[in-house]
């Protein structure tokens, strides 16, 4: 579900755009197919309900209801066909346990967290994995990237949460990976237009087929908004290119390539509680003042490879790209002093990695085994820059030199993981030792800013281990248990508290993981899911305080997250659908800690993890080529601070309409689609940041927004 944009009585209302025109198209289309449908019969029998087919856990192919982990595989093709599909946000809302906040501010990414695992990432993704066609979207230092992702070629995403996924290494307290579509059918071009209010539009191209064997999928798209807050303008051009063929009848090849480009990005930063409560688009003046922005450019290439030896399997994954990042940030010229690293960041990023693993199936007795056993290597290096954020009285330009390093970040990761199957018992283990290491080269030793090269290696085994019992045929229960660890983020470990260089004393968190769970089929078209789960960690890292504009971090003591979820999905009658979902959660500081001169007692609640978040839906498909659905989202209140001693974000309820319709002439398809989210305009925050030492917790969500579009494709 997208975040959507409020219609704001003190901003001027926009003259009808492109994007107004593709509003009224898609409303018109849809609006007579709606007319002139008639309804079926309410009284057919509705189609079996059916799991999803999901690799990621085991890494084979397998039943999300024969696996004993909480794992949810989400066909974007569906889910996607009446939004924007430019945020994993319009997708991942109906899953449990995850919590994925849409800034509206295209200058830090998405703020995703997996059973508060992320919560406090101020900036992209951490402490979740994201891997896209089995090639990283999260540096080895576990800061990743989900505008990477690219909605218009999806397949499906996989959601896996709790225990095994810490077999996926370093910042795995849950796992999200996309799968592209294969290029497969007859060859067939689409189109796409799609707008909605302040200035959002989005045009894409694509072609995809089979020809000789060889598939493609191939996609160049463009967005931009003006933002649903001041000053949070945004354009982005993203590319896709994906070729398989098969060099043999055992053996298949996959070659990709992706580009993202956001050539300027405003930044809007959060605002103050008091700011929120007088008008919730505004932006803090300092923003406007240093004219904080962001400059993006990303592109990667690889390759997979697999072949079958009888009933075994290589896999080999290669891949390579470069990032770079200019951003302006809104550090105080005061407090830019010799030694302090700029209020300007500036970074060319290379990267490359190589992956291996071996598949082997074996009949065994009156069992079935199988085992995966593999390596990763990823390895990241940055030529970064610091400058001042001004020149004389001029601010937000690139000034003076005031970092200049060299940051390489490395992880080997070697695993194992097996499966044993005998009769109505399935017991997995996997074990992955991870070395993760951090290397910087300071090459800005001038005066008293002094030499802060140095290095510093964490290294981390991490096992897991589940059994899954099949009660009946359609009752399976399971249990797992596992460990994880997350390393500070680069950035994490940039500024110590009490000098300059880095603070390599920062340790890594460690996680224990618990599951039980059920899944079960409630006659045929009914699926039913439920967990709870407890996550004990040590030394969970914090943030500590800021000093010269610049935030530092420290190891907490205990934390504590016990939960539980629920999701149901049901085929009411042929034409009617409901999907549910409810996580509740406890995240709490399980022990004092002191950060600086502050003391936050046992039994706070850790910041950035709500009590409660709901999803409803109940979908309607009177007839082929019509569908129609209302969402509700609840979320309770979100604390944004240790001591939960300031303003915590309060809890909201969003309700969302779409409408759907799709007509097909010939070679040609032409869909419509209608999207107005937040339909009773409620004033929300939208996401927080944690610890921010300025007071500027506050990310306001959009209120009432309408958008659509039309799609067509071609088919030769």
């Amino acid at each position: 579900m997208i975040r959507p944009s409020t219609v704001h009585p003190r901003r001027r209302a926009p003259a009808r755009s492109l994007a107004g025109h593709v509003l009224l198209a898609a409303a018109g289309a849809v609006a007579a197919q709606a007319a002139n449908a008639q309804a079926a019969p309410e009284d057919e029998a509705a189609p079996p309900m059916m799991s999803p087919v999901v690799i990621t856990g085991s890494r084979v192919e397998a039943s999300a209801f024969d696996v004993p982990y909480s794992i949810e595989g989400v066909d974007v093709g569906g889910a996607s066909t009446e939004s924007l599909r430019v945020n994993v946000s319009e997708i991942l809302s109906s899953v449990p346990g995850v919590v994925v906040q849409n800034r509206q501010n295209y200058a830090q990414d998405l703020q995703i967290s997996v059973r508060g695992f992320g919560a406090r990432a101020a900036f992209g993704v951490r402490g979740v994995k994201l891997i896209a066609d089995g090639i990283p979207a999260t540096n080895p230092d576990g800061q990743g990237q989900a505008a990477t992702f690219n909605l218009d070629t999806a397949e499906r995403i996989e959601v896996l949460r709790g225990p095994f996924a810490t077999i996926y290494g370093n910042h795995a307290g849950g796992v999200i990976q996309l799968f592209s579509r294969d290029g497969k059918g007859t060859p067939r071009l689409r189109a796409g237009l799609l707008g909605g209010e302040h200035g959002t539009l989005k045009y894409d191209l694509g072609a995809e087929g089979e020809v000789n064997g060889i598939g493609y999928v191939l996609d160049a798209s463009h967005f931009e908004t003006d933002g649903e807050r001041d000053y949070s303008a945004a354009k982005r051009d993203q590319g896709f290119a994906k070729i398989t063929l098969a060099p043999d009848a055992d053996s298949k090849l996959t070659l990709l390539a992706s580009g993202l480009r956001q050539p300027y990005t405003d930044d809007p930063l959060g605002i103050d509680w008091d700011t929120y409560q007088r008008d919730e688009t505004a932006v803090d003046p300092v923003a406007l003042q240093y004219r904080t922005r962001k400059r993006i450019e990303h592109m990667q290439g690889g390759a997979t490879y697999e072949r079958r030896f009888g009933s075994d399997r290589l896999q080999l994954t290669a891949y390579a790209g470069q990032r770079s990042v200019t951003q302006f940030q809104s550090i105080p010229k005061a407090v830019q002093t010799a030694t302090h690293p700029g209020g300007v960041v500036d970074f060319d990023r290379d990267f490359f990695g190589l992956g291996a693993r071996w598949i082997a199936e074996r009949d065994v007795g009156s069992g079935h085994l199988t085992v995966t056993a593999g390596i990763d290597y990823d390895r990241s290096e940055d030529d970064r820059q610091g400058y001042q954020n001004f020149i004389g009285d001029r601010l937000g330009v690139k000034g003076a030199l005031r970092r200049d390093e060299i940051d390489t970040v490395t992880s080997t990761d070697p695993y194992l993981q097996a499966i044993w199957r005998q009769g109505d018992w399935d017991w997995t283990a996997g074990v992955r030792h991870s070395q993760v290491k951090f290397e910087v080269d300071d090459q800005y030793v001038i005066g008293a800013n002094g030499d802060d090269s140095g290095a510093v290696t964490f290294r981390k085994t991490t096992p897991a281990v589940g059994v899954l019992w099949r009660a009946t045929p359609l009752l399976n229960l399971y249990a797992s248990l596992g460990t994880g660890f997350e390393t500070p983020t680069l950035n994490e470990l940039s500024y110590p508290a009490d000098r300059g260089g880095f603070n390599f004393a920062l340790k890594p968190s460690r996680s224990q993981q618990a599951e039980i769970g059920v899944k079960a089929y409630v006659g045929e078209s009914t699926r039913v899911n439920a967990a709870l789960f407890q996550i004990r960690t040590d030394d969970e890292i914090v943030v500590a305080g800021s000093l010269g504009g610049r935030t530092f971090y420290a190891n907490a003591g205990k934390t504590l997250r016990q939960g539980a979820e629920f999701a149901v999905e049901s085929n009411l009658t042929r034409t009617l659908t409901a999907r549910g979902a409810v996580t509740a959660m406890r995240a709490i500081y399980d022990e004092a800690f002191t950060t600086g001169t502050t003391v936050v007692p046992e039994g706070r609640r850790i910041p950035g993890v709500p009590a409660l978040t709901t999803y409803a839906e109940l979908g309607w498909k009177p007839v082929a080529g019509i569908s129609t659905a209302i969402e509700g989202v609840h979320r309770s209140r979100v604390f944004v601070n240790d001591l939960n001693d300031q303003h915590e974000a309060p809890a909201y309820t969003l309700v969302n309409l779409r409408l759907g319709a799709e007509q097909q002439s010939g070679p040609w398809t032409l869909s419509e689609f209608i999207r107005l989210d937040n339909l009773f305009d409620r004033k929300h925050i939208g996401s927080v940041i944690v610890g921010d030492r300025n007071g500027r917790f506050y990310e306001p969500g959009p209120g009432r927004n309408l958008f659509g579009g039309v799609r067509l494709t071609y088919r030769y």
